[in-house]
């Protein structure tokens, strides 16, 4: 029994992980709209503003004009990735 469970184990979680490694949450925000250009549309949520990037994949249904209030379906995810404390944990060079 505990041979077959050493086994099944690690091929379970190998199976599963590509599932969850490839899951990314959506995000939405619903507010009036304060700026729209070709390029972006800015959101002011309570006292939050959201500005989205957009794109000629963005589907637009309706009217979306200044003032008007519009529900933004998005997901987000890094450009680039800077760790700031790299230098920190080098160790000092002994004399």
């Amino acid at each position: 029994m505990k041979k077959i469970l050493r086994v099944l184990v690690p091929a379970a979680f190998l199976l599963l992980t590509p599932v969850f490694a490839q899951a990314v949450d959506d995000f939405q925000v619903t507010g009036n709209v304060t700026e729209k250009t070709a390029d972006s549309i800015t959101v002011m949520k309570g006292k939050e503003r959201f500005q989205i990037a957009i794109d000629k994949d963005t589907k637009m249904t309706g009217d979306v004009k200044v003032g008007g209030k519009v529900t933004i379906k998005y997901k987000m995810h890094a450009s680039s990735i800077e760790s700031k404390d790299a230098a920190a944990k080098e160790p000092a060079k002994k004399k």
